[in-house]
């Protein structure tokens, strides 16, 4: 196992080469992270460090904060437990923004050179299922990647656990005679992900791996979609005085990265996909429509994207 591991972290990180370069572990104290700091204590022993983010929405997060610490002491790998708070709305989103950017300030100050996290093969499948529930187009369906940045920074954010099952990592942990913590939302039914877990762990002709290669799949394929839409930005976007222009040149699945990146660079935000759908119907169409603080029209130099005029107090 270990030798498994290691080999999926060499292809995610070439760095792990390097003696000086350190892995930092995001670490809850659940069974798959717990997996993933035995894991990578082995494989890089003296060379990672360990962080638990505390949100603070629990009572129990304290003590399985201090677990984790006890853990990592015994193996002799530095922890810190971050605490954060987070604001109202939506709790998950929150959640995860504020998790990231305790890691990448603790990163920051530890000089760890790259992030990994525990995800692994079943958590692919069911990010998959649930985003095909809601009709999420290819990047949504690519689910999470094996390798990407830490948010709001340049240093890597590594999932070396992708084709891993959580019984696989949960027998990692007992056989170190460890006891992870539980955390009671991952089966509470209020959740979408909690009933699609009971849902798959009935469904026995499912195959959770092949589930999460074809999430590879689709992250392959979203990343030559967004290959070709910067292509189709250079080509077919121009700069003019009141805004930019655009003559579509690709197929529809490009053309609405394009609109999108046109939306979020002249009004700041990022647009929702079925806006975006809904602005390129408009102008197949030729009608004029409103997106945010924009006017886009379809003109005969191309499609035309402007500041809406500021309305009068």
């Amino acid at each position: 196992m270990i030798e498994r591991f290691a080999a999926a972290l060499a292809r995610l990180w070439p760095a792990h080469a390097d003696p000086a370069a350190r892995l930092a572990l995001a670490v809850s104290g659940g069974p798959d992270s717990l997996a993933l700091l035995l894991l990578a204590h082995a494989a890089l022993p003296g060379r990672i460090a360990a962080a638990t983010v505390d949100h603070g929405l629990r009572t129990e997060s304290a003590a399985e904060a201090e677990t984790v610490a006890e853990i990592c002491a015994a193996l002799g790998v530095p922890h810190r437990t971050l605490k954060v708070q987070l604001d109202p709305g939506n709790v998950q989103a929150e959640a995860r923004a504020a998790r990231y950017a305790a890691l990448a300030g603790w990163m920051a100050e530890e000089d760890l050179a790259a992030l990994a996290t525990a995800h692994h093969a079943d958590d692919q499948a069911e990010t998959l299922l649930l985003r095909l529930n809601r009709a999420s187009g290819v990047a949504g369906l690519a689910g999470v990647r094996a390798l990407g940045p830490v948010p709001g920074t340049r240093r890597p954010l590594l999932r070396p656990l992708l084709d891993w099952r959580r019984a696989d990592l949960a027998a990692v942990v007992r056989a170190a005679g460890l006891t992870a913590a539980d955390d009671p939302s991952n089966a509470d039914d209020r959740f979408d992900r909690a009933r699609l877990r009971k849902a798959l762990a009935q469904a026995e002709w499912i195959d959770v791996p092949a589930l999460a290669a074809s999430a590879a799949h689709l992250a392959d394929a979203d990343t030559a979609l967004e290959w070709a839409a910067r292509r189709e930005w250079d080509e077919a976007v121009t700069r003019g005085p009141m805004g930019l222009t655009y003559r579509p040149q690709a197929p529809r699945a490009i053309a609405l990265r394009v609109l999108a990146r046109i939306v979020h660079e002249l009004d700041g935000a990022e647009p929702r996909g079925s806006a975006v759908a809904r602005l390129f119907d408009s102008l197949v169409a030729r009608q004029p429509m409103s997106v945010g603080n924009l006017v886009a029209r379809a003109m005969p130099e191309g499609w035309t994207f402007t500041k809406a005029p500021a309305r009068k107090a």
